[in-house]
Order: structure tokens, then sequence, then C-alpha cells
């Protein structure tokens, strides 16, 4: 498809365009040596296409070890799946 020029018609969400009047925070963690379990944790949020739209999914990671400490899906992009899944998080 691509070489004919061909793209798919389907919408394609806007997530990571950041607005302009939203501030950008520094990198906190350069230079720190991440070396144990619960030391530093991430998050992300990626979607999912489906056929009517898209499934967002958020993931809380701990990166000494790479797994994933909690997840959740939404069909929104509130932010109350986001703050489940660090609730179970921090429980566990």
């Amino acid at each position: 498809m691509a070489r004919m020029g061909l793209s798919p018609i389907y919408q394609k969400p806007r997530t990571s365009v950041p607005h302009p009047q939203h501030p950008v925070y520094p990198y906190l963690l350069k230079g720190l040596a991440i070396n144990r379990p619960n030391q530093v944790w991430c998050a992300d949020i990626t979607y999912i296409p489906m056929r009517r739209g898209f499934l967002y999914l958020v993931a809380i990671m701990d990166w000494a070890t790479g797994k994933v400490v909690a997840w959740r899906l939404s069909n929104t992009m509130e932010a109350d799946f986001c703050i489940e899944a660090r609730e179970e998080a921090l429980e566990h």
C-alpha cells in the first residue's frame, strides 16, 4: 500500500501532540543508577485500534525488573483508568 501511495482512511488518535501552553518538565532520572526493584516506576499509555474506535491501555512498569506492576484498559481518554492502575500498583 505504501508503494502505491495508499493509506488507511480510519481516524488516527492525536495523543502525542503537546498543547503549546503545557509545561515541559526536566528529565529527573539523568545520572541515576537504577539497580533495585521498586526504585523507579514508569507509566505508558498507548492505543489499540479496534473496528469502531480505539481502546487505551495504560501500563505501570518497574524499570529495574521490567515487569508490569499494574495495567488498565479504557475506551475513553479520561484519567480515571490511569489513577486506578496507579492505586493498584501502590497496593501491591
